[in-house]
């Protein structure tokens, strides 16, 4: 297929573009204001950066796949949020260590967690399991992390320890978790065929999810370390 370069009116192209500069930015933001951050925030800030660098990465790959061949670039999606998942899910580790000793094993039910959810959707996605399957497995693995820091050990050391910055960050973090988050299982509901296989028609659609998903999700959860690392240093 001849490489034409990116057309105005390929929507899902244009927003693969927006959310590559988006994430640069972001990047570069979030390493120049670590500057501002005392403490352990600044790790918080640093785990951020990482995040969208990551992405941006991807990004600018994933979008050249778009352009030249209109498919969409399943592998390299999973491997970016293999990578920026488990970052975002160290996080929170990062908030509650800052004003309690929290204990590893949290660390690591919450990380396991997010792998199971992004191994299932992916196997799901490319059709080494059944679609649903794969759905229902990736779910359970959402729905165990929302439980771990909604009624679980992560959210009891956030009430009982925290600082007024650390709950404001924790707090926004999970609404980030479960509302942001949700987009992604639309977006695989979304570009499910009536064969019960991920449609290639539903492509663009399903990318253009996904590419929203990862604009809310990665750069507003850096935004919210970054407000509350640099209202603790002020307080």
């Amino acid at each position: 297929m001849e490489t034409t370069g990116l057309n105005p009116s390929d929507y899902t192209g244009v927003s693969f573009w927006i959310i590559s500069a988006a994430m640069v930015a972001a990047t570069y933001f979030f390493t120049v204001e670590r500057d501002r951050a005392e403490g352990k925030w600044k790790t918080s800030l640093t785990v951020a950066a990482m995040v969208t660098g990551i992405a941006a990465i991807h990004y600018f790959y994933m979008r050249g796949v778009w352009v030249d061949t209109g498919a969409s670039p399943t592998v390299f999606r999973y491997v970016d949020w293999l990578l920026t998942v488990p970052l975002q899910i160290v996080e929170f580790f990062l908030i509650l260590s800052a004003i309690a000793v929290v204990r590893a094993a949290l660390f690591w039910k919450l990380l396991v967690a997010s792998v199971v959810m992004l191994v299932g959707g992916y196997l799901g996605e490319v059709g080494a399991m059944n679609i649903w399957l794969g759905f229902a497995i990736g779910m359970a693995g959402w729905i165990y992390i929302i439980y771990e820091i909604f009624l679980g050990e992560a959210s009891e050391i956030s009430a009982s320890q925290g600082t007024e910055a650390s709950k404001t960050a924790f707090n926004a973090l999970r609404l980030i978790v479960t509302v942001g988050w949700s987009i992604y299982p639309i977006g695989y509901f979304l570009g499910v065929g009536a064969d019960g296989t991920m449609s290639v028609d539903a492509a663009s659609s399903l990318n253009l999810v996904y590419n929203l998903a990862d604009f809310v999700n990665k750069i507003a959860f850096g935004v919210v370390i970054w407000v509350a690392a640099t209202s603790s240093s002020k307080a």
